[in-house]
């Protein structure tokens, strides 16, 4: 049988089933809150907004307010509550004007004198619909109901009453409709021949405007409709009666029966009951009120875009994500308003919404969280061939590192184990020893080269190759990589005495052969698309690695080329040690090694052997052998760190003179 198929990941490297589960836990956290009663504050209030945009418009206005308002007040000139005889003369006045039903969204629950009481009631008839109250008292063992009509006369005189009571949300706003079966409105379509099936349960009122969007007069305009308003201002209509002041309208402070609505957002005014009413009437008569979809029908939509975002950002959150999830809440929140405005359906968006953007949130968290684990591991390892002052520049200047190559004037330096090919050989049966030496010797080196800002490029076996200047620039690359070759064969120095100490006269002793060149590379990313490093090339690079080499050929630790040499001059004594033929060069180069620090020039040892040194070249040179020879042996005896490099210059010599 063959390999079981490796399962589907993502592109940032995570397991597909797991992104999903992500998004099936978020929704799972998210799913409480669609039965969380509070919240669906927030949902009414996405409501107010979305109902109010485009809302729809009755047919026809059919419904006529009269407000008793502040001029209505100030012509009558009485206090309320109004004598019984103004609203009988009031009812007559519409009543020849044509109108075909009258409403008073006043509760006449108390007498007031008899006389006036008879005038009212003799003008009632089954034309006029009176308010009714239904007011609930809490008791220990429940909620009593107490249904408050109209006194007995004016329901004896064959007035219809009609329950008037709303129920306002918890933020106050009046939003619900009103369901029973003699509700103030529905009997009032019921009067007029219109009768109206009730809403179902938790049914919600769309409302087509501000205050005063109604056709509206005055109190006291349609007590003289002749002389105020317009013929047939009233014929065939459903009349409205009821208060309607201004004083303290806003939405802070209250004023009798004014209730705030879905506009109140937008104009912070309130509305007064008695316009309600007739707007509670348009969206019995019309099918206007608008039915909230099942609370289950909302858990399956905050289901499906818990996985609808787990599906856009499969590939992880990039800017393409981020339009994606914009583009997802508006789906959301414009497919909301579609249902509401042509499906009278209420599909509240926000939980959708909300889950949708937990799930991009928590995948750009995640990836985030991922992203910054893998800078970590990046400037962990980048801390292993950088010194951590270059990882902290190149974390907060990635631009810094241009990758692709470029090029620079870099030094490079070339270090090799001096023997290692021998002591690998004596100790092939004990692989873990030979490692743990090598690893213990590589460890100083590479600390000099970090110590000094230098780059590590890589191990080869046992020789080290760093370069300064790159991938951050550094103006004294040559005096830094020079310091760190000194530091590389003091870290030797050191190791040798310690291992002497630990293992006796018999420990392995170590020696180091260093190249260092400056020039013109090219630095950057060299390798294939699946694999590359960040490493340099050029003749530069070529000529540092044929000095490591040539320090075994003149057995000295270290050998400078020309452009490094000149660098570092001012900062150490220098001698040339032979001239060299170098690619792409008509003339041969010097190439140098450092006697001492430039703080020694002056003693007399150090001087003599640098004037004596320049004469021995010179005399070798010109032909003079005898006297050259005579000179290298002067200056190997003022110079033990240089004997075996004059050793092999005396062999030269001699094979010369033979």
């Amino acid at each position: 049988m063959g390999a079981p198929a490796p399962a589907a990941r993502m592109q940032t490297g995570e397991p597909l089933r797991r992104h999903f589960v992500m998004a099936g836990l978020i929704a799972a956290l998210l799913t409480p809150l669609v039965f969380f009663p509070p919240f669906r504050l927030i949902e009414a209030k996405v409501f107010d907004i979305l109902s109010i945009v485009a809302p729809p418009r009755p047919r026809v206005a059919g419904v006529e307010v009269v407000a008793i308002d502040e001029p209505s007040f100030s012509e009558i000139g009485q206090r309320w509550p109004w004598p019984r005889e103004l609203h009988a003369r009031l009812a007559e006045r519409l009543r020849a004007a044509g109108a075909k039903v009258i409403a008073f969204d006043i509760i006449f629950s108390e007498p007031s004198t008899e006389e006036a009481d008879r005038r009212f009631a003799a003008i009632l008839g089954p034309d006029v619909v009176l308010a009714s109250d239904d007011v609930s008292t809490k008791l220990d063992h429940g909620v009593q109901v107490t249904r408050v009509n109209p006194i007995e006369p004016f329901l004896d005189a064959g007035a219809v009453p009609g329950v008037a009571s709303v129920t306002p949300d918890g933020d106050v706003y009046l939003r619900r409709m009103p369901t029973q079966p003699d509700g103030f409105a529905a009997e009032i379509l019921r009067v007029a021949g219109e009768p109206a099936e009730p809403p179902p349960e938790g049914a919600l009122i769309q409302y087509f405007g501000p205050a005063r969007t109604y056709p509206t007069v005055s109190y006291y305009q349609a007590l003289d409709p002749e002389t105020f308003l317009q013929p047939g201002r009233f014929r065939d209509k459903i009349v409205l009666v009821g208060l309607s002041l201004k004083a303290a309208t806003s939405a802070d402070a209250g004023a009798p029966d004014t209730f705030p609505t879905a506009y109140t957002l937008t104009t912070g005014e309130l509305t007064a009951g008695v316009e309600v009413q007739a707007t509670i009437l348009d969206n019995l008569r019309h099918d206007l009120f608008v039915v909230p979809v099942p609370r289950p029908a909302v858990l399956a939509l905050l289901v499906a875009a818990a996985f609808g975002a787990a599906a856009l950002s499969i590939r992880g959150v990039t800017w393409r994500t981020g339009l994606a999830a914009l583009f997802m809440v508006a789906l959301l929140v414009a497919g909301a308003w579609f249902a509401l405005r042509f499906g009278r359906l209420w599909a509240p968006p926000v939980l959708p919404a909300a889950t949708a953007l937990a799930v991009f949130g928590t995948r750009f968290g995640l990836d985030y969280a991922r992203e910054r684990q893998l800078r970590h591991a990046v400037s962990e390892a980048f801390s292993r061939y950088l010194s951590p002052d270059l990882v902290a520049e190149l974390a907060r200047d990635p631009g810094a590192l241009r990758l692709g190559g470029e090029r620079r004037n870099l030094s490079v330096l070339f270090c090799d184990v001096r023997g290692f090919t021998s002591l690998s050989e004596s100790l092939k049966d004990q692989p873990e020893r030979l490692t743990a030496l090598i690893n213990r010797l590589l460890d100083p080196l590479s600390e000099a080269v970090l110590a000094e800002g230098g780059t590590i490029d890589k191990y080869m076996g046992d020789c080290v190759m760093a370069f300064w200047n790159a991938p951050l620039p550094s103006p004294d690359h040559p005096r830094r990589a020079v310091r760190a070759a000194m530091r590389m064969m003091d870290a030797v120095t050191r190791l040798n005495a310690a291992l002497r100490q630990e293992e006796g006269e018999r420990a392995p002793q170590f020696a180091v052969g260093i190249g260092i060149n400056t020039g013109d590379c090219v630095v950057g990313n060299v390798g294939s698309r699946w694999r590359y490093d960040y490493s340099v090339l050029g003749d530069a690079v070529n000529l540092a690695s044929r000095l490591e080499s040539l320090s075994k050929e003149y057995n000295v630790p270290l050998i400078l080329g020309p452009a490094t040499a000149a660098a570092v001059r001012d900062d150490y004594v220098l001698i040339e040690l032979d001239r060299i033929a170098v690619r792409g060069r008509a003339t041969e180069s010097a190439i140098f090694t450092v006697v001492a620090p430039a703080s020694q020039r002056q003693d007399p040892a150090v001087a003599e052997l640098s004037r004596l040194h320049a004469e021995a070249l010179e005399s070798l040179r010109e032909g003079r052998r005898n006297e050259a020879l005579g000179l290298v042996v002067r200056c190997r005896s003022l110079s033990p760190f240089l004997a075996g490099y004059y050793r092999t210059l005396m062999s030269k010599i001699g094979g010369m003179l033979r």
